[in-house]
């Protein structure tokens, strides 16, 4: 879901229903359970589809102390708006871009955000999202995966902060869902394709403020591509995404109706080493705990749940309260996403990752 999974902040509000087909790519690349996801084609963009998000979240530190936690998401959705327009520079695509770092220190949250259109066309300098591999970019904001080293390179200078990191893969690819094919919702039709990179080892540098910190810690890479996400019932999503400090990773999540019920649920564990466990509808269970309500947008957001699964009852507790992310400017809604603990039935740290929350401000509306 992310987000993390499933898509975000209202990303399609004002767009028009239409799928744009900008690439001249077949209905190979279309969401469908049974469609083999293949790399590193599938890392890069899939422009014949509405919506897609590369989504990476992460902590520096240490396990015990950890210092700060950092968010990048590049979003890509076909406009419909350039249908029948052979101009090269008609804008097929928009782009929009998310950033945040939570310094636990300080105790201070900073977010940041962009949007360009793209017409499609490779090597666009105002942005643009490869079809071979992942490589997206806005201005000076890019993520790009490089395939000899097994990493991916993150940089992204900001007002009040900058990101300059190495991303090593230690785990093999997790495909969510059904190989890959991830249901949101009680039709067929309301899924994505979606894949996890966790575990992936931190370095580089973080600059905030003014103060550079080298960088050490975990971070969590999402990639997932939509034509439809959310049901006429869903109002908002919870997600989860934890790397374990025994080298597992769980991932959970579940669509909310206006009353809060959960209308769908899902998500996946993977134990160090192990096979992919799918956490189906009704093995996953989110019971909100205490609230944080926001001095900006009023909204009261639960930043302590319980959460259980097939893998365990667990306890998720937001690090620092204010984490709300305001993207009026780009997707324009108000969400939460912060970095977060996963405790076990102890009230023992085994995990460190982010909690999503969408919705909360005000219901969203995609498409």
């Amino acid at each position: 879901m992310r987000r993390r999974s499933l898509m975000r902040a209202g990303l399609l509000a004002a767009l028009a229903p239409a799928l744009q087909n900008a690439s001249g790519q077949g209905a190979a690349d279309g969401v469908r359970r049974g469609r083999a996801l293949a790399f590193p084609r599938d890392h890069g963009a899939h422009l014949d589809v509405r919506t897609e998000w590369w989504y990476l979240t992460g902590w520096l530190g240490s396990e015990a102390a950890p210092t700060h936690g950092f968010q990048l998401t590049f979003f890509r959705s076909s406009s419909g708006l350039a249908e029948g327009n052979p101009s090269r520079f008609a804008a097929r695509q928009l782009l929009f871009a998310h950033a945040a770092v939570t310094d636990l220190v300080a105790g201070r949250h900073l977010h940041a955000q962009r949007i360009t259109r793209w017409a499609g066309n490779a090597g666009a300098p105002a942005g643009n999202a490869a079809t071979t591999d992942a490589d997206v970019h806005i201005g000076p904001w890019s993520l790009r995966r490089d395939a000899a080293a097994a990493r991916y390179l993150a940089i992204l200078p900001a007002d009040g902060f900058k990101l300059d990191l190495q991303l090593q893969r230690s785990q093999p690819l997790l495909l969510q869902g059904d190989a890959g094919f991830s249901r949101k919702g009680p039709d067929e039709s309301q899924a994505s394709h979606y894949y996890s990179e966790p575990q992936l080892q931190v370095g580089g540098q973080i600059a905030v403020n003014g103060q550079t910190h080298r960088a050490s810690g975990r971070a969590w890479l999402d990639h997932e591509w939509s034509e439809q996400i959310l049901h006429p019932e869903a109002v908002g999503w919870d997600w989860v995404g934890f790397n374990l400090f025994d080298g597992g990773a769980l991932t959970a999540f579940r669509l909310r109706r206006a009353d809060g019920s959960a209308l769908w649920a899902g998500g996946s564990y993977r134990a160090a080493g192990g096979a992919v466990r799918a956490l189906g509808t009704d093995e996953v269970r989110f019971t909100a705990g205490r609230r944080w309500v926001s001095p900006g947008s009023s909204a009261s957001y639960p930043v302590q749940w319980e959460l259980s699964t097939p893998a365990g009852r667990f306890g998720v507790r937001a690090l620092m309260d204010a984490q709300e992310l305001d993207s009026r400017a780009s997707t324009g809604t108000i969400y939460w996403e912060g970095l977060s603990e996963l405790l076990d039935a102890g009230g023992r740290r085994i995990g460190l990752g982010y909690l999503e929350l969408t919705g909360y401000a005000a219901p969203l509306k995609l498409g």
